[in-house]
Parts: C-alpha cells; sequence; structure tokens
C-alpha cells in the first residue's frame, strides 16, 4: 500500500506552484512519488476512498524537496578518522540533505582510478543513511583513466590548480594549463561528455614572505596574506578562457570566495555566447568574515580562505541573479581530527600555516544560509532568500549539474520521494555535541551561535532515515553511479 505524506506548507519546485500548498504527496512502495494532492479538498478526498499503509502529517512544517550538496569531503577508506560514510550521511541527513557528492581528494586512495572507485562504493554500500554519488579525479598522469571513470560512475572530473593540504599534496596534485588541455583535447576526441569541476586558485609567482615565530603563525591575518584574491582571480581568468575556447563542455567553479571574480564569469557567459560555466560559493563565505576570526581559531581555516566582511555584499547579490552570479551553494565540508586542524594543546595549537583547511558544516549549511539571509534583510543590505531561492541553489541546480534532475531535485510524479521538513522560524543554539560529524570537538566555526532552521525530519525515497526526537532508521541510502554512452546520460541507483 502507498503511503502518504501530509503538510500545510508543502513546496513542490517543480515550476508550478511558487507559494506552499496545503495539500498531500502519495509514495508508491519503491519509495517514488505516485500523486501529487495540491488541495485539502484533494486529501479529504484521498483519504475517504483510499487506504494507505501510513499517513505523516507534518501540520505547519515545511515539506519541500531534499537538498542536494555537490561538493563534500568523505575521508573513507583511508582516513575515517576524519570523516567516513557513516558520521557524513547521518550529518547530512539531519541537516535535511537527501543526496551528496564524494570529493575525490582526501581518502586513501583517491579516486583517481577505476580501482579507486570500486574500493569507494564498496565501502559506502550499507553504511550511507543518504544516497551518494562521487566526483573522479583529474591528476597528472591518470588521462588514461578519465574515460574509464566516467564510464565506470562518476558524475564528472574535479581537478585543482593550486595542489592540496598535506598530508594529501601527494595523493592528489594540482593539475598544469598543458595538462589540463591534453585533458580535454583527449575527452573530446572521444566526444565524451562529463563535466570539469575545480577549485580555483592558482599559485603565485612571487611567494608571500610568512614570519617563521610561532605567534605570527597563530595570527589570522597573516595566514590570510598567504591565499590573496589574486590566486583566485588567476585561476578564473584560466578557467574562462577553457570554457570560451571548449564551448560543447561544462565548467564548474567549486567554493568560490572572491566576489571580485564574479565580472569575469559573467562577461565569459555574455562574450563568449555558448561558454557553459558556472559557480557556486559556500555558507561559510557568506556567514564569516575574516574580521571576526579570532587567533588561533584554525576551526575557521579553509582554502579559499573567509575573506573580509565587504565581501560577503557581492556574494549575496550574485545569489540572487541565476544567469550572470552564482548558480548555488554547497557545503565544501571538510572535517578532520583535533591533531590535524591544531585544535590539541601544545606548541602547535592554533597554527594556522600547519592546520588543515577545511570548514565543518553540512549538517549546519540550510539553516546558515537561512539566519544569514535574514540579518542582511534587517540590515538592508540584501533582499533575503525565498523559500524559492532556498531550493533553486541547495536543490534543483545542484541536481541539474550532477545530472540527476530527471530523478531528484522537485516533487513530482516519477520523481524520488526525497523530503526535507523543517521550521524557518525556530531556532537553536549550535554545539559541537549536537552534530554527527565525526570529529566531535569545538572544531566548528559555528559554535555558540543562534540560528533559525531546524530539520525535523528528512525522507528519503518514503523513507524517514532521520527523526528529530527519534535519531536515525536504517542506512538505507544507495550509491548513485552515472553510466553514459556518448552523448547519452543516465543514473542507475545501486
Amino acid at each position: 500500500m502507498d503511503l502518504l505524506f501530509l503538510s500545510r506548507r508543502i513546496y513542490l519546485g517543480d515550476g508550478s506552484h511558487e507559494a506552499p500548498l496545503h495539500g498531500g504527496i502519495v509514495v508508491d512502495t519503491q519509495g517514488i512519488v505516485r500523486r501529487v494532492l495540491r488541495t485539502s479538498q484533494e486529501v479529504n478526498s484521498y483519504l475517504y476512498n483510499t487506504e494507505s499503509e501510513a499517513v505523516y502529517d507534518f501540520g505547519d512544517l515545511v515539506l519541500m524537496p531534499g537538498l542536494i550538496d555537490a561538493n563534500v569531503h568523505i575521508n573513507e577508506p583511508g582516513r575515517k578518522d576524519w570523516e567516513g560514510f557513516v558520521s557524513a550521511t547521518k550529518a547530512a541527513a539531519a541537516g535535511g540533505f537527501t543526496t551528496i557528492i564524494d570529493r575525490p581528494t582526501n581518502a586513501t586512495p583517491t579516486t583517481c582510478s577505476v580501482q579507486a572507485l570500486k574500493a569507494k562504493t564498496s565501502t559506502a554500500r550499507g553504511k550511507i543513511y543518504i544516497d551518494v554519488g562521487f566526483w573522479g579525479g583529474l591528476v597528472p598522469g591518470n588521462g588514461d583513466q578519465l574515460a574509464p571513470l566516467l564510464a565506470a560512475g562518476v558524475i564528472g572530473l574535479q581537478c585543482t590548480l593550486c595542489g592540496s593540504a598535506p598530508p594529501v599534496s601527494d595523493e592528489f596534485a594540482a593539475i598544469s594549463e598543458p595538462q589540463l588541455t591534453d585533458a580535454l583535447k583527449q575527452l573530446n576526441d572521444q566526444e565524451i561528455e562529463a563535466v570539469i569541476a575545480f577549485h580555483a586558485e592558482l599559485p603565485e609567482l612571487r611567494q608571500v614572505t610568512v614570519l617563521p615565530d610561532e605567534s605570527s603563525s597563530k595570527c589570522y591575518a597573516n595566514f590570510l596574506g598567504t591565499r590573496p584574491a589574486t590566486m583566485e582571480l588567476a585561476a578564473v581568468q584560466l578557467i574562462c578562457r577553457l570554457a570560451t575556447q571548449n564551448q560543447q563542455r561544462r565548467f564548474h567553479i567549486m567554493n568560490l570566495s572572491c566576489a571580485e571574480a564574479l565580472p569575469l564569469l559573467a562577461d565569459c557567459r555574455r562574450r563568449g555566447a555558448g561558454a557553459q560555466l558556472s559557480a557556486e560559493t559556500c555558507p561559510h563565505y557568506l556567514a564569516l568574515c575574516a574580521e571576526e576570526v579570532p587567533d588561533c581559531g584554525t576551526e575557521f581555516k579553509t582554502w579559499p580562505p573567509i575573506r573580509e566582511r565587504s565581501n560577503q555584499t557581492g556574494l549575496w547579490q550574485a545569489l540572487h541573479q541565476p544567469d550572470d552570479g552564482l548558480l548555488m551553494i554547497a557545503s565544501d565540508h571538510s572535517a578532520a581530527t583535533p591533531g590535524a586542524r591544531c585544535l590539541t594543546y601544545g606548541r602547535g595549537r592554533g597554527n594556522f600555516m600547519n592546520a588543515w583547511p577545511g570548514i565543518s558544516s553540512l549538517q549546519l549549511s540550510l539553516p546558515i544560509v537561512w539566519t544569514r539571509s535574514r540579518q542582511y534583510e534587517e540590515n538592508k543590505e540584501q533582499k533575503p532568500l525565498s523559500l524559492a531561492d532556498v531550493h533553486r541553489l541547495m536543490c534543483w541546480q545542484p541536481a541539474e549539474l550532477c545530472g540527476l534532475s530527471r530523478f531528484k531535485g522537485r516533487i513530482a510524479e516519477g520523481y524520488d520521494a526525497d523530503f526535507c521538513i523543517w521550521n524557518p522560524d525556530e531556532q537553536f543554539t549550535v554545539t559541537a555535541e549536537e552534530l554527527y560529524t565525526a570529529s566531535k570537538t569545538t572544531a566548528t566555526p559555528y559554535a555558540g551561535q543562534r540560528l533559525n532552521g531546524v530539520v525535523h525530519a528528512t525522507v528519503v525515497r518514503g523513507l524517514h532515515v532521520y527523526q528529530q526526537y527519534e535519531g536515525f532508521g536504517q542506512p538505507l541510502g544507495k550509491v548513485l553511479l552515472r553510466k553514459s554512452s556518448r552523448k547519452v546520460v543516465k543514473f542507475v541507483r545501486l
């Protein structure tokens, strides 16, 4: 028998209703939406004439499509103590996410070969609470693995232009422009479709000198000086050039922090008519600023870095400009142990130069974005994001980028019954103990903050994987693999 989900505030995200409706969603035994009841009268008629296996009434809570995060670091196998599949997918589910896409960089081995991808998928199965897809790595020397990786199921290829932090730097090296050009030619010659995603920073020709004493390394301003905006601008210029030269291919910039780069993106789209170029930013670039980072506060360290408060206005404005601005919001969640983050006691505590770069925030992405959006409204700096904006930025556009929009990203007949049920007006205080990430320390820069937006339940294909007061169901998430044959692309759920 079917399941019935009810709410007075259902946001479908299907383009037919901008305002939430009072209705219901009928879900079949396979976890697929069978019917949408768009009025309370339709609900009453359905209840009178049809017997359901279960009816879930969420009252005045918002019921919207499950969130999708295309930028998450899961470090298993190899660094499970940093973040494994169980802890990452629990954190995601508690944050309203029903699908996440794993970056290729931090596991051992990195996802730069079919063998490594198989190690990832075999490790993930039976552990994941939500659906998980995978980026493949594009690094020097793995040209022979690109087509096999895409055929084996990665959603696209991701590279870095500036190298990774130790100890990952030896495992996931930066790719140069000539190497990248050769890889693109190889994919083009074989007519293979693939999104190419970038960590967009280029090393400076003139290296910034950092004072060697310990006190200087514990000052955020000194660290910020080693990752200037010019590194992002140079990388974006390179990517714009490649997008103009390869208009048949989709390019995507991950975790963009620098608002100065936005006019470059807009100009590339206008001048190179046909250039397929998109970009995302992250909650920490929208909500945190350099002026507020304390000395030794290495939980704030990430690449690209959190910049000055003046930088945020441009990012917020770009979220309201889907054609010329930022396409989506993704967490770039990257947890690590306290030792790697230089948060353990001793002489090395708080050393920004040595600490692992990454913000742990997957579970908090929705309330951070929702809360800061309203604070900007109060300060008259920017109009707030609407429910439709949140859906576009954190659900539909990620589904489009990752090739999932045929069955995820909206509530419609034939789509997966993936739901985020939350209260936008309810408040909570962030505490490390209530986060499900592997590193339950004070290593979140949001500790102690008061946020709006409480997730009450997360549903994946009709199954409750998370409920606020009852915890988690079974780990019934699926591995998402992209199956392609030249230009015909489809997904299978294993």
